[in-house]
């Protein structure tokens, strides 16, 4: 389960989409993120599956890669559809004891596994052709006009940034931490929910600590080589727009029109 996880992970392949800058990245999967949300039709969701699978295809990231990421939040999606599915008034189809499936009901857990189901894999392709470096520039880039109101924009992107590299160290953390507590004769299956709660601590316990043990020792290194971030703090790769950033924003302009033309 553990190594499904692919959020914060970052693919390396040369592709289109791996050299464009994370500036037109982040925008872009705001912009189709948002678009999910807003369109109400099928012909909206079809011009959002082509634009997905186009953005995949040039990725060069293998499909079932990003697929594998879906498996960690199976549980969550399928808690949102039931409860669509069963809590919302309407036409009744189906009534099952005290549980009734509506037509509403049907239509916005279709719509709400769909959009989560999107949401997830166009987001997977922006961590998994980005690097975390370069997230971090582009985040701080576009914030920047937030600092005339004193929000500690590189800050907040490094946080961010240390964040999302220390997704895949910590879940490999756990992973070796749960296969020596197995080999110790640690039991994390069988049990009803309140035993397996308390199998987890062992696994918690060490996994906080070397969360900390970590953490200390970044801020130490950091402080001793003296890293001041902010606004005096150069960059030895500056993010420039070349001619395919621009032709992709004129892309992701072009996929809105289509979108909110055919979907609402």
């Amino acid at each position: 389960m553990l190594k499904d996880i692919t959020l914060g992970q970052y693919y390396q392949t040369e592709s289109v989409i791996h050299r464009l800058d994370p500036r037109v990245k982040l925008i872009g999967t705001i912009a189709y993120i948002l678009s999910l949300f807003l369109i109400n039709k099928i012909q909206g969701y079809i011009v959002a599956i082509l634009f997905l699978a186009l953005v995949i295809r040039l990725s060069k990231v293998p499909f079932k890669f990003m697929v594998k990421g879906m498996k960690a939040i199976l549980f969550l999606l399928l808690l949102t559809v039931a409860f669509n599915l069963f809590l919302t008034p309407g036409e009744v189809l189906v009534q099952i004891w005290k549980l009734t499936i509506t037509k509403e009901g049907l239509k916005l857990a279709v719509l709400m596994a769909v959009r989560l189901t999107f949401l997830i894999i166009g987001s997977s392709v922006m961590t998994l052709t980005t690097t975390p470096n370069h997230l971090t520039d582009g985040m701080e880039k576009l914030m920047k006009p937030l600092r005339k109101i004193r929000v500690p924009v590189h800050e907040i992107a490094m946080m961010m940034s240390i964040a999302l590299r220390f997704i895949p160290i910590l879940m490999e953390e756990t992973d070796k931490i749960m296969k020596a507590q197995i080999a110790r004769g640690a039991d994390f299956e069988s049990g009803n929910l309140i035993k397996k709660a308390k199998a987890l601590i062992p696994l918690l316990v060490p996994l906080f600590i070397s969360a900390f043990r970590r953490a200390n020792d970044l801020a130490m290194a950091m402080e001793a080589r003296c890293y001041r971030g902010g606004e005096y703090r150069t960059k030895m790769k500056p993010l420039l727009y070349q001619r395919a950033d621009r032709i992709s924003y004129l892309v992701i302009l072009i996929y809105l029109i289509l979108c909110f033309g055919l979907g609402r």
